[in-house]
C-alpha cells in the first residue's frame, strides 16, 4: 500500500481501535460529566470555554492517538472536569479568588451612546456593536439602554430599563456602571 492510499485506509485494526476506544472514551466522558454537574460544560465565562475546548481535543486525542490509551483518556478527562470543578467551587465561595479567574462584564453603550474608550480597551468595533444589534431585530441604536460584553464574550443588548432600580439591577457588577460623571454629562448633554 502506498502513501497516498494510507490516506484514506491504514488497516481494519486501526479502524477498530478508533471505534472501541471512541465509544469508551465518550461513555467515560459523559459519566464525568454527569458526576460534575451542569456547570462544566456551561459556557458562563471564558475559562468555562476553555475547558469544553480542552475536552472535546482530549477525548480526541484518545481516540485517534495510537500513543494514547484508555486509562490516560480518562486521567485526562478527569483531571480537566476536576480542576474546573475545584475553580469554580472556590470563585464561588471566594470572591477575590473569583475576580482573578473570570472577567467582569463591561458596559459598551448607554443610553444610545457608544462608550468609545472601553470599546478600544476591549478591542470592540462599532461595527460588530450594529452587527449583534441586526442580529437581534433592532434598527434605532437612540432606543437601547445598555449594551454589555458578558464574561463569556456574548452580548447583552438591553432595549428598554423601566426604571432607575431596574437599571442598578440589571447593570450591577457592569464595568463602567455607574458612569463617571464626566461619561454620564456627556450623555445627558448629547440627548
Amino acid at each position: 500500500m502506498d502513501e497516498f492510499d494510507k490516506l484514506f485506509y491504514s488497516n481494519t485494526a486501526g479502524l477498530i481501535r478508533s471505534l472501541l476506544l471512541g465509544v469508551m472514551s465518550y461513555i467515560i466522558m459523559i459519566l464525568f460529566l454527569r458526576i460534575s454537574g451542569k456547570r462544566t460544560l456551561s459556557k458562563m465565562n471564558q475559562f468555562d470555554f476553555l475547558v469544553t475546548v480542552a475536552l472535546g481535543s482530549a477525548l480526541a486525542a484518545s481516540i485517534l492517538s495510537k500513543n494514547v490509551p484508555l486509562a490516560d483518556a480518562a486521567v485526562a478527562f478527569f483531571v480537566l472536569i476536576f480542576l474546573q470543578y475545584i475553580i469554580t467551587w472556590a470563585s464561588v465561595r471566594f470572591k477575590s479568588f473569583g475576580r482573578i479567574v473570570k472577567s467582569q462584564p463591561v458596559l459598551l453603550l448607554y443610553k444610545g451612546k457608544f462608550l468609545r474608550e472601553e470599546m478600544k480597551h476591549q478591542r470592540v468595533t462599532e461595527q460588530e456593536i450594529i452587527a449583534k444589534l441586526r442580529q437581534k431585530g433592532k434598527s434605532d441604536i437612540s432606543k437601547i439602554d445598555a449594551i454589555v460584553l458578558e464574561t463569556d464574550s456574548s452580548v447583552s443588548i438591553i432595549a428598554d430599563i423601566e426604571d432607575i432600580e431596574d437599571e442598578n439591577f440589571i447593570l450591577k457588577g457592569v464595568k463602567n456602571f455607574p458612569l463617571p460623571l464626566s461619561q454620564q454629562h456627556q450623555i445627558t448633554s448629547t440627548k
